[in-house]
């Protein structure tokens, strides 16, 4: 690109690459997982482009039972609808940042870690594949853990929707939670 100074001058402007950090180099112990906002329908675009350039995705999914037009299908459907999660150092963020579809990473002022303990459950939850629906950031209910089935040792909050009943898992930094549909004879209140 070519440019002209005040004084007449021609000057040329070359693009600067921004060098980014090989998420190889960076030690594990520097890596944390952090929730990124992805544009409308984007989750698994970002969670397979992350995954392409060498950064540990996560999406939890579920399965939901949707009303088309014409019939009622089985479908598989992000958990948290316009997030996905990532494991990386804030060093190599930049990486993260130019992925097509990611908006940006969440944190109120500035990139917030998500709890180890979230991650966790996310992760068990991510390995069964469970019905799920989306359900409000719920405050309040018994706390109960499973006891029976393949979520065995998942905590989550105890609700009752309509005709069944379900287990409230949630992320608070993103003020998101979900219904995974559990048996009541599967949990025990937590002590």
């Amino acid at each position: 690109m070519i440019t002209t100074c005040k004084d007449g001058r021609t000057a040329r402007n070359t693009q600067v690459m921004v060098p980014e950090m090989e998420q190889e180099t960076i030690s594990k112990t520097d890596r944390q997982w952090y929730a990124l906002q992805t544009h409308s329908r984007h989750e698994k675009q970002v969670r397979d482009r992350l995954l392409a350039v060498g950064i540990e995705p996560l999406l939890p999914l579920g399965k939901q039972y949707r009303q088309w037009s014409d019939r009622k299908v089985w479908t598989t459907l992000p958990i948290f609808s316009g997030y996905c999660f990532a494991n990386f150092a804030l060093a190599g963020s930049l990486a993260v940042l130019k992925t097509p579809g990611v908006v940006r990473i969440v944190g109120a002022v500035r990139p917030e870690p998500i709890p180890t303990e979230e991650i966790a459950v996310l992760q068990q939850v991510s390995s069964v594949n469970p019905m799920m629906e989306p359900c409000d950031y719920l405050t309040e209910g018994t706390w109960v853990e499973v006891i029976r089935g393949p979520l065995v040792g998942l905590r989550g909050q105890l609700v009752r929707r309509m005709n069944h009943h379900g287990l409230v898992i949630r992320a608070s930094l993103l003020q998101r939670a979900a219904l995974i549909h559990i048996g009541t004879d599967e949990v025990a209140p937590v002590r």
